[in-house]
């Protein structure tokens, strides 16, 4: 099951990434994330239940100098203007990737990552993995108990 985008998803996505929504047909959003004293820019496009093979697909993707990253099969996101950043991510087989959109242009992803890690104390995993550990914990408050992209 991928997430269903609605219109106030949208506008908090733009509130807390400080960039304008722009439609791009009926199913997809553009925004333009600036930071001008750092001198970064990116591009972050939605794509909304797109059809492939009869089934429905959540897209993000982000353009940056020499970057293009692609989320497939978006099942949730977190907004957080504390944060100043949204997390896209997608669970599959008890494996989360997550793509994080930073209000001051920055971007990072963390792909195909173990419940395990996700589950562990961050204070006792080694460095690189701490900082997948922390980054993704947020997915842990969004409520997908009995999800699953196999057909019933």
């Amino acid at each position: 099951m991928v997430h269903q985008f609605t219109k106030e998803n949208i506008d908090a996505i733009a509130e807390v990434l400080q960039a304008e929504a722009k439609p791009l047909g009926n199913d997809v959003y553009r925004f333009e994330v600036v930071n001008k004293e750092e001198g970064r820019r990116l591009a972050l496009e939605i794509h909304l239940g797109m059809d492939v093979n009869g089934e429905r697909l959540n897209m993000v993707s982000v353009y940056a100098q020499n970057t293009f990253l692609q989320l497939h099969n978006c099942t949730a996101f977190i907004a957080s203007d504390m944060l100043q950043q949204v997390t896209f991510f997608g669970r599959q087989h008890e494996r989360t990737s997550g793509l994080i959109i930073e209000r001051g242009a920055g971007c990072s992803l963390y792909s195909n990552v173990s419940e395990t890690i996700l589950n562990s104390d961050f204070t006792e995993l080694p460095e690189d993995l701490m900082m997948c550990a922390i980054a993704l914990s947020l997915t842990e408050s969004v409520n997908l108990d009995g999800f699953t992209f196999d057909e019933d």
